[in-house]
């Protein structure tokens, strides 16, 4: 009797390593990440990533890189850096994080605290960046049609509400893109 229940014991010890052994990714991604930046920059460092509690909307879906597959996008906060960023999470299941205090796409911001409004950008909508280099708002008749973009998959839209500034953020052959608005 003895040897039987030290036995099972011994099944039950072994089974329940294997069950910690075998953790979902997907619950340790949400709590711990490695930070991709512009999708090939990496921080060897962990973080945790957490939703942004300060927009009201923090969630878009969409395709941005045209493979019929969703993307979902979210604006979240390191709590490592307490900047906030955006979280692609692609179909394949890839991720990319543009922000965290980490310049984003070169355009001297590096977190998007100051987004009021975060919608998708419609695939083959038209865009063009409606400010010249003198920082005067311009007409769309005062833009040439080879500075036109009809957007090839669903962008992001990310806008100030006070200040109307903003822009759009694209895939452009795999690279992020943006496109200037007011």
């Amino acid at each position: 009797m003895k040897i039987k229940i030290l036995f099972l014991l011994s099944l039950i010890a072994i089974s329940c390593k294997k069950e910690t052994k075998t953790e979902n990714p997907q619950v340790v991604q949400k709590d711990t990440t490695q930070i991709t930046l512009k999708s090939e920059t990496k921080i060897e460092e962990t973080d945790t990533i957490i939703i942004s509690k300060k927009h009201k909307i923090n969630l878009i879906v969409c395709d941005l890189d045209g493979d019929g597959k969703n993307e979902t996008v979210e604006i979240v906060r390191s709590t490592k850096s307490d900047k906030s960023g955006l979280r692609i999470t692609y179909g394949n299941r890839k991720v990319d994080y543009l922000g965290f205090g980490n310049d984003i796409l070169g355009l001297g911001f590096n977190e998007i605290d100051w987004a009021g409004i975060f919608e998708k950008a419609s695939k083959n909508e038209v865009y063009f960046e409606n400010v010249n280099e003198n920082g005067d708002i311009i007409g769309e008749e005062e833009v040439a049609e080879e500075d036109k973009i009809k957007l090839p998959n669903d962008g992001i839209f990310l806008h100030a509400e006070e200040s109307c500034g903003g822009g759009i953020i694209y895939l452009k052959n795999g690279k992020y893109e943006w496109i200037q608005q007011e």
